[in-house]
């Protein structure tokens, strides 16, 4: 196995994932992964504003999990995050979470296009079909920009969400992706190579090898990341997640741990 730290993974408690971290631990293990990073679904201000979160009265079972794999795990790194969900008007909550616990790094990502449709969410696809692709997107990267101004994340997940289901616009997206990337950029925070979209109906690693290109001009960090919702997805398809990196110029990946972040050489 190729190693690169997996960065994003979730437990049972955001309600669509199976196996505790003690599971994706042993896993990570035995395809020779060094160092893992457990990033489940941040709780929002409000427990019911949607149904694939853990409630804010689980996030110290959360932190206890993690905390339980790094003690029957030693050998493996095993980093505490959380994946948080971007939304205008919500900064203060954020700020609130990371205070709460001793994080090793947030990933801020966007769902929401507004408080009420989630993008990528299988409920909701028939929603696709009254909208404008374009208009979609834009929206989409409108936040992730805002999300990478905001300074409260280390990484951006899945940069290009909304091509889940296959639905891209007929215009050029350059510009919107220019402009997310600049703020990235200017900001310092990095985005992740994101292997599950190869699991889903775009069969393409979140970013596009386009948007990818664009980080790299413009000096943009990476990361790894299964997006694992069961142990057996632990480092899957990183393989060709490399191979992604290198093609396009990558030859470093971040690592962090207390928030701070050290860059490493790519794995020979």
């Amino acid at each position: 196995m190729i190693w690169l730290p997996d960065y994003h993974m979730h437990t049972p408690l955001c309600r669509h994932a199976t196996g505790e971290p003690i599971e994706y631990a042993a896993r990570a293990v035995a395809v020779g992964l060094t160092e893992i990073g457990f990033t489940d679904h941040s709780p929002m201000a409000r427990d019911d504003f949607d149904n694939w979160r853990m409630r804010a009265d689980q996030l110290d079972e959360y932190v206890e999990k993690v905390r339980r794999a790094q003690r029957e795990f030693p050998q493996l790194t095993i980093r505490l995050g959380l994946e948080v969900d971007y939304l205008p008007g919500h900064e203060s909550w954020i700020r609130d979470l990371a205070a709460r616990h001793s994080w090793d790094y947030f990933i801020g990502s966007v769902h929401y296009v507004s408080d009420s449709w989630d993008v990528d969410n299988p409920a909701k696809l028939s929603e696709w079909k009254s909208r404008n692709p374009f208009e979609v997107w834009s929206a989409y990267f409108d936040r992730l920009t805002m999300a990478a101004e905001s300074g409260l994340f280390e990484i951006i997940g899945h940069a290009d969400l909304p091509k889940k289901f296959g639905i891209y616009p007929k215009e050029d997206c350059t510009p919107i992706f220019r402009r997310f990337i600049d703020a990235a950029a200017k900001h310092d925070v990095a985005i992740e190579l994101n292997t599950a979209g190869l699991r889903k109906d775009c069969r393409e690693i979140y970013p596009s090898p386009a948007l990818l290109q664009l980080a790299y001009e413009a000096g943009v960090k990476i990361t790894f990341a299964s997006d694992a919702h069961a142990a057996a997805e632990v480092g899957l398809n990183f393989t060709e997640a490399l191979a992604l990196a290198r093609r396009i110029g990558y030859t470093h990946t971040c690592r962090f741990a207390g928030r701070k972040r050290d860059i490493v050489p790519l794995p020979s």
